[in-house]
């Protein structure tokens, strides 16, 4: 064994008492590191994949119509200019095919599906909604938003003239698998489609108003033959949704909405929380490096005569600094893996509290791995940095001094 372990070994069994409580603190502050990140990071993948995992990430449109100057003469006398908005109404997506192919090669998006969105009528006997009528694919659209895993009656089928709806559509008017239903678009365009599956997203909105159908059934439906009105981009990693939408806008010439930009409320609330914990988990940092850091010296007063002799015979400081931080090292070590687990405990512990009626947590916790491996990187760097104070004061011992006077 090298000599610094030897001595930063010997060291630490001497001090047992101190030891056992420096290890304890640091265990306690990874403990509480572990638990917020696994807490905090649960409830941030739960709210994510109820409100996006609903939606796409990026929707990508023809820009719309530009404003119009109109010129408005008053009697002759006088001419004043004024600007009007167009209404802005469905249009395709020009050269789509050609867009979806250079959508697919922008790094960072996974999957791309063509859509046709707009408003329709759905009627049943005297019963009629407003409704949206969703036109995909539904092999790419699944990529996009697992509406099969979202299935409580029936199935996921929109060939031919077939539908799926939500679950307060099909009550508000009285449908079950296998009815039909009438789709009405604004202009009298109708189609009478069958239901084959009724889904449940839990946004009662979307449940009332979301009926899907085959592409070609929309396009028919909505005058859009041939054509899709967006085309919807899911990324892999979804916070960089928005630098993804502007290169995506650069390449095709579409305007792309992330939800980063339509959901400010949602990121404004994901980025404050973690900004939560990174600050509890820099103040428990701070607490941990000042306990081993008082620890540390506090042993280098204890030591000073040994590590004078030491430095007499001829050790080095370099090693002595070495001892130090080996200690150091150590304890933020040793105190991780007593730490991780009892964070682990204690996130497991608290998400078996309590219980939604589908079985799932309240309070869900994300423990992974690279949670538990920056966990134990942290509290070694800490024990690190903390040891070099006291390294040092031990470095500059005069060895004369401390074995003549203590």
């Amino acid at each position: 064994m090298p000599f610094e372990w030897m001595v930063a070994l010997r060291y630490l069994r001497e001090g047992r008492v101190q030891s056992l409580l420096i290890l304890t603190g640091v265990a306690v502050g990874v403990g509480v590191i572990v638990f917020l990140s696994a807490l905090i990071g649960g409830l941030q993948d739960s709210l994510i994949q109820r409100t996006l995992g609903t939606q796409a990430h990026i929707v990508l449109r023809r820009p719309d119509e530009m404003p119009r100057t109109l010129i408005d003469r008053e009697g002759g006398a006088g001419i004043t200019a004024r600007v009007e908005r167009p209404a802005q109404r469905l249009r395709s997506v020009l050269q789509w095919q050609q867009a979806m192919d250079a959508i697919g090669r922008v790094p960072g998006v996974t999957a791309v599906t063509p859509t046709v969105t707009g408003a329709a009528f759905a009627r049943q006997g005297t019963a009629n909604r407003a409704v949206l009528l969703r036109g995909v694919d539904p092999t790419s659209f699944q990529r996009i938003i697992d509406i099969k895993a979202r299935i409580v009656a029936g199935r996921f089928d929109v060939t031919a003239a077939d539908a799926v709806i939500g679950v307060e559509l099909a009550s508000a008017l009285g449908l079950t698998v296998g009815d039909k239903l009438r789709l009405v678009a604004p202009d009298d365009r109708s189609d009478v489609v069958t239901v084959r599956g009724i889904f449940d997203i839990g946004n009662k909105d979307a449940n009332e108003r979301w009926v899907f159908v085959s592409l070609r059934s929309a396009q028919t439906l909505l005058d859009l033959a041939g054509g899709v009105s967006t085309i919807e981009v899911r990324v892999s990693d979804i916070f960089s949704a928005e630098p993804v939408a502007v290169q995506l806008t650069a390449a095709t010439g579409l305007q792309a909405d992330s939800w980063m930009r339509t959901n400010t409320q949602l990121l404004v609330g994901l980025r404050s929380q973690s900004q939560s914990s990174v600050m509890i988990q820099v103040f428990v940092i701070i607490a941990v490096a000042l306990g081993i850091a008082s620890v540390l010296v506090v042993s280098v007063v204890q030591k000073s005569r040994e590590i004078g002799i030491l430095k007499a015979i001829g050790t080095p400081t370099r090693r002595i600094i070495r001892v130090f931080l080996i200690e150091g090292a150590l304890v933020g070590l040793s105190g991780s893996v007593l730490g991780i687990a009892l964070g682990a405990a204690l996130a497991l512990f608290f998400a078996s509290l309590a219980t939604n009626p589908d079985g799932s947590s309240t309070f869900p916790v994300n423990l992974t791995v690279a949670l538990f491996v920056r966990s134990a990187c942290i509290a070694t760097a800490t024990g690190i940095v903390a040891a070099a104070a006291p390294a040092h004061r031990a470095a500059r011992l005069d060895p004369v001094e401390v074995i003549r006077y203590g």
